[in-house]
């Protein structure tokens, strides 16, 4: 794989099933036009082939009407998304808004006449919408913003308190001109209709998003217009509610004891419709340590349990979870899906799942559970398996205090001895998976071995793995990769005399780290959007006003030990400091000072920046940006092992 086979990999999202009719949309990098294509494609449940079944330049987020009549998605023609409706048989799609920043994904009522959805509404004057005085305004020019909370803005979106994401219901038989159901107080999330229609549930901020919080409930918000009621309190977060015929509400959340909001499980909860006005009280039915439930799609009934992806050892699995289970742990869920492979999202309808699973030769496919069998309907991953995919195995390791490590080795063609990489993640609460990992094959396909792995402080081995590095950013996490690189390198075919260390985010911060504490072990380094000096990154990043005291503590002194910017005289081998000029998540900031101190000590050092781009620069940035990223990898590496 190179860098320019990004524009191979199809990546299919949330299916939508009614009967006969399956539909995912598949998006896939188009590097000529520097943007993403997408499409929505039929697979067929009989086991013939998929095909394309819309045109347009970008149509995702295919819903089917509960009467199966409809098809709503949402299509950006080189604009914003916008709500579209078309008959479920085939025929013109007829456009339905027409919101200045676009629409969300929508949400059919049980009438199928009906659908929610929320979008982000500009303040007169801002983000193309006319002022008061009906002038259109360049972004140099709008009003200055005044700004109260720690909460304005957010990495990969914006400004939030000018554009609040808001509620809409729109009656697809006559949609008219689509008026917000919430005011602009709260950002609101997650449309689901309660089962007769009369009201749509949606996250929201805790108080309705009075003060500044991470932590967030469920309210009622009436189909017809009115003030939100507090559905549900949650224990602290509240995401993805799906709500069945009896009126029992599911939903993912998580519990928080205020600053200790990180590395915490994800775990399903459920709760009665409140019918005396005062909010339901939530019950637990997944175990927090054990269980990890992946909050990507809705949890969905299916007879009488509730199906949820969960993520385990690199794996994420369709699970089954009991109706009536008490904090039931990850060996009393019953496993559908995710065996060495990764759930991405999935859907029922009737006795059916559809599901899209990635593995390590593809980014996802289309799988249809129908009673026993298991059918696999599509293969988008074809192209980029034929252009050569390297085999991924298994690593394991023990760390230096007896504790187990768990990761993965992608070897390159030839016997050998191949340089090395340790590729560090980022979060840190996230993890590698067993899906298909475009950067490892790129590496592996350029003559590298890639070891990665998934060191505590990781999700997916149980909630205290995560919380093993909070307070202790740097300790066990440096053991765990160290000993997963020995493991490594007592294979024959790996040359311990050219290994390379790199990672984003989280892992920039791991990169730098090692690089000044184990800089003999390795011959140069990568670091990228990386967190190098906690005291400024509390107050410019988008989260920094809790993650640093969650994870590090407020006391300036520890801040000073934990950044890795203190430590940057003792780095010795030649650096790389790559950044994106709108990151807001770990701001430019950080690589400045890093690329400064490096340069002021006589250290070789590079600094990359990518303009235009925010953190998500190798997940989702520009497809030309990502090309040029990689052969920028390629040569480092190139030059330095």
């Amino acid at each position: 794989m190179r860098p320019s086979d990004l524009e191979l990999l199809a990546v299919p999202g949330t299916p939508a099933l009614h009967g006969t009719l399956l539909l995912t949309a598949v998006t896939t990098p188009d590097l000529g036009g520097n943007t993403y294509r997408s499409s929505l494609w039929r697979a067929a449940p009989d086991g013939g082939a998929a095909r394309q079944w819309t045109h347009g330049e970008r149509d995702t987020d295919p819903a089917i009407s509960p009467d199966g009549r409809w098809v709503a998605f949402l299509r950006a023609d080189g604009d914003k998304p916008q709500l579209h409706v078309m008959p479920a048989d085939g025929g013109d799609a007829r456009r339905l808004t027409e919101l200045p920043l676009g629409a969300g994904a929508p949400v059919w009522a049980p009438d199928s006449r009906r659908v929610a959805f929320t979008a982000r509404v500009p303040e007169a004057g801002r983000y193309g919408a006319p002022d008061e005085d009906g002038e259109v305004l360049e972004p140099g020019a709008e009003a200055p913003r005044r700004i109260t909370r720690y909460d304005y803005r957010l990495d990969n979106v914006g400004f939030l308190r000018d554009r609040p994401r808001r509620l809409f219901v729109l009656d697809v038989t006559d949609p008219g001109e689509p008026e917000p159901l919430t005011d602009d107080q709260a950002d609101v999330s997650d449309p689901a209709w309660l089962p007769d229609g009369s009201a749509v549930l949606v996250v929201a901020p805790r108080e309705w998003g009075a003060t500044d919080t991470e932590e967030s409930d469920l309210y009622l918000v009436p189909a017809e217009g009115g003030e939100p009621v507090l559905a549900v309190r949650s224990a602290g977060s509240a995401a993805k509610p799906s709500m069945t015929a009896d009126g029992t509400i599911f939903f993912y959340g998580q519990e928080y004891t205020w600053p200790h909001v990180v590395a915490r499980n994800p775990g399903l909860w459920s709760a009665e419709l409140p019918a005396d006005g005062e909010p339901a009280k939530p019950r637990r039915l997944t175990d927090p340590e054990s269980v990890y439930c992946m909050a990507d799609v809705p949890p969905a009934q299916f007879r009488d349990e509730v199906l949820v992806t969960v993520l385990n050892r690199g794996a994420i699995e369709l699970r089954a979870v009991p109706r009536d289970a008490d904090r039931a742990p990850l060996d009393g869920l019953g496993r559908l899906l995710g065996d060495r492979g990764a759930v991405r999202s999935f859907t029922v309808h009737g006795e059916r799942i559809a599901a899209v699973v990635a593995r390590p030769d593809s980014s996802g496919d289309v799988v249809l559970l129908d009673g026993p069998d298991q059918l696999v309907l599509t293969d988008f991953a074809k192209p980029v398996r034929e252009k050569g995919i390297r085999p991924v195995e298994e690593l394991t390791a023990t760390a230096p205090d007896g504790y187990p490590v768990h990761g993965w080795l992608v070897l390159p063609e030839g016997d050998g001895p191949h340089p090395v990489l340790l590729v560090v993640h980022g979060g840190p609460f996230a993890a590698y998976d067993w899906g298909l990992f475009d950067e490892a094959q790129v590496y592996a396909s350029a003559g590298y071995a890639v070891v990665m792995g998934n060191p505590r402080g990781s999700a997916g081995y149980g909630e205290s793995h995560g919380q093993a590095i909070v307070h202790g950013l740097g300790t066990v996490d440096v053991d765990d990769v160290l000993a997963l690189l020995d493991a490594a390198l007592e294979r024959d075919d790996l040359d311990s005399s050219r290994v390379g260390v790199m990672g984003g985010s989280y892992g920039g911060f791991m990169t730098t780290w090692l690089a000044a504490h184990h800089g003999s072990r390795f011959r140069a380094a990568w670091s990228e959007r990386a967190v190098n000096a906690w005291d400024s990154f509390t107050g410019s990043s988008d989260i920094g006003w809790f993650f640093t005291e969650a994870y590090v503590g407020a006391d300036p002194v520890v801040q000073r030990e934990r950044s890795p910017l203190t430590y940057a005289a003792q780095i010795r081998i030649p650096f790389a400091v790559v950044h994106s000029e709108h990151d807001w998540r770990c701001p430019v900031e950080q690589a400045q000072r890093l690329f400064v101190e490096l340069k002021r000590n006589g250290t070789e050092v590079e600094m990359l920046l990518f303009p235009g781009e925010g953190h998500e620069l190798s997940r989702s940035g520009k497809p030309r940006h990502r090309v040029q990223r990689f052969d920028a990898i390629l040569d480092w590496w190139s030059r330095h092992l």
